[in-house]
């Protein structure tokens, strides 16, 4: 009986061992998430009009923080939903990484901004000693513009808060 429990003791402690240094020695492994929408106010930022994007494509690029060197790259395309997730492997901590607008399916909201103040990357942290526990990364929606703004639009700034003078 003595023996036997000491077998199961042994086992339990070898395969905590085991555990342990394959949890510690493996590569970090992230998802970064995020949606794509159309700005039909062309105004940057998500409102009640905005319409999720199903089919458009955006890459996540890391690259060395000194030079600019790129050293990580994937592509992916956004669901039904307008979301996207997008895996990830290694650890980047000693890169900025960013997910970039790449193509819209929609012709009329096809549009990256270029204005000086335009976001045009969402940078998300791909590192495991940065004190997020999740292995998800959630990246800021990014939005192409659409041709014209939506008649509604001002409606929806003024609800915002936002006079619409110059911004339509």
């Amino acid at each position: 009986m003595a023996r036997s429990l000491q077998a199961v003791i042994f086992l339990t402690t070898a395969l905590c061992f085991f555990y342990l240094h394959t949890s510690v020695h493996a590569d970090p492994h992230f998802f970064v998430e995020g949606q794509v929408y159309c700005d039909t106010c062309r105004i940057q930022f998500v409102t009640r009009v905005s319409e999720f994007l199903p089919g458009a494509k955006v890459r996540l690029e890391c690259r060395d923080r000194d030079g600019g060197r790129l050293t990580y790259s994937i592509e992916g395309e956004t669901d039904q939903a307008g979301s996207y997730k997008l895996p990830v492997e290694g650890d980047h901590e000693a890169e900025v990484c960013e997910v970039r607008l790449i193509k819209s399916p929609r012709p009329d909201c096809s549009e990256i901004s270029q204005g000086a103040f335009a976001r045009r990357s969402a940078r998300i942290s791909l590192a495991s000693n940065n004190g997020i526990v999740s292995k998800d990364r959630l990246a800021n929606p990014l939005g192409f513009l659409k041709t014209d703004s939506l008649s509604n639009c001002p409606e929806v700034l003024k609800e915002l808060g936002i006079l619409p003078t110059g911004l339509i």
